[in-house]
């Protein structure tokens, strides 16, 4: 972990953020046929000052509203996609931490994201209930200790510390940070989807990993609205960089090639109506992207503004309308962008499948199937959307 970061100023740190972005897109697509993670690149990016966005200015950060974070993160998913995912549990326990009652514990940690620490996620299982976990914290003469298996522990190849779900002897849920790179701790790397292939995604094995001081995080305010928006909103950054992304590829496929089709009424792909065409609509479906991001950003920023239910239902049921239109359009895209260039697209060195694998996958996280029903029951009804830690704290009730 690099302690000292060179840039002190958000206009700084943003030139040298655009530089490894640059280094990023330039190998994407190789480095996911290789499957080679880019945790050196990851390492730049966050040594620049992108992990500490979020964190308060007296603190050491950048202090950037929600538009901000999330244009600059649908920069880092325009490079490659996996970044956002990567850093997804990163700024989701940084915008815990920022409103979290315990402030002794939030500076100390967001501090220490400040100097260029990097946060993981291991809260998911396999086959469990939905709120539920077996990774359990003990106490051994006196110090806590962390031991299980997690499955989806989205980053925590490329953290410093690990946020874990935990169980204590008593059944009661909470998050323990432990260090990630504690020899108790095994990263197998077997996240095998079809997409998001360099995120980390996989089994977390923890035996007996030491409790971080300041590390048992415990429950944040019951009146955080905002997370369940926050963390979807990740989600639809990236599938906006991913739009951009094809923009940019396909057309230098198109100025790349040198003939066309036998009924196209053109001999240059450069000059074909129909590539044209198909360019341009891609070109709609990003624009469409871009407008939808910044328009529910804004909302998510209001409502912590207004810091009322009703705001932070309004910005959840927006967040959950652009879902279901940028999964749509984004896939459509990525599935649009080989009738530009033939079969040719279609080569493994076009990469272009990344873009549709990747969108897929992204698409399959909260699952979008459910957000029409949830709209339709606010728009007719007026029923609010449960929250996560509504729902969580009645489970663990129930099993009490």
């Amino acid at each position: 972990m690099n302690t000292t970061v060179a840039a002190t100023s958000l206009q700084e740190a943003r030139a040298t953020f655009d530089a490894v972005f640059a280094e990023f897109a330039e190998g994407a697509g190789e480095r996911d046929l290789s499957h080679e993670n880019p945790i050196d690149l990851v390492r730049a990016l966050t040594d620049a000052g992108f992990g500490r966005l979020r964190v308060p200015v007296e603190l050491g950060g950048f202090g950037v509203d929600l538009p901000t974070l999330f244009e600059l993160l649908a920069q880092a998913g325009e490079a490659d996609s996996n970044v956002p995912q990567i850093l997804r549990g990163h700024f989701t326990t940084v915008e815990i931490l920022r409103h979290t009652e315990d402030q002794e514990t939030a500076a100390y940690w967001l501090r220490k994201v400040a100097a260029g620490a990097v946060l993981g996620n291991a809260q998911s299982e396999l086959n469990g209930a939905p709120f539920e976990t077996t990774t359990k914290v003990e106490s051994v003469d006196g110090q806590h200790l962390v031991s299980g298996t997690k499955f989806y522990s989205t980053g925590s190849l490329y953290a410093d510390y690990i946020r874990v779900a935990v169980a204590d002897d008593k059944g009661n849920r909470r998050f323990s940070v432990v260090p990630a790179r504690h020899p108790g701790v095994a990263h197998l790397d077997d996240w095998d989807g079809i997409g998001q292939r360099l995120t980390g995604s996989g089994t977390t094995v923890f035996d007996r990993v030491p409790v971080e001081d300041h590390g048992e995080l415990g429950r944040y305010k019951e009146d955080l609205r905002s997370l369940n928006s926050f963390v979807q909103l990740v989600h639809l950054a990236n599938l906006t960089g991913i739009a951009r992304s094809l923009v940019a590829e396909t057309a230098a496929v198109v100025q790349g090639r040198s003939r066309t089709s036998l009924h196209a009424l053109s001999d240059k792909a450069t000059q074909d109506p129909d590539v044209l065409g198909v360019v341009g609509r891609l070109y709609a479906h990003r624009f469409t992207a871009d407008a939808v991001l910044r328009k529910v950003s804004e909302a998510l920023e209001s409502a912590e503004t207004a810091d009322t239910p009703e705001a932070f239902a309004q910005a959840y049921i927006e967040t959950s309308a652009a879902q279901v239109a940028l999964i749509d359009i984004v896939l459509e895209a990525a599935n649009l962008a080989f009738h530009a260039g033939g079969s040719s697209t279609a080569r493994e060195r076009a990469h272009l499948d990344r873009h549709w694998r990747n969108a897929r996958t992204l698409a399959s996280h909260n699952p979008v199937i459910y957000k029409p029903r949830v709209i339709g029951d606010y728009v007719i009804n007026g029923t609010g959307p449960v929250n996560g830690y509504d729902r969580g704290r009645a489970s663990a009730a129930a099993d009490n």
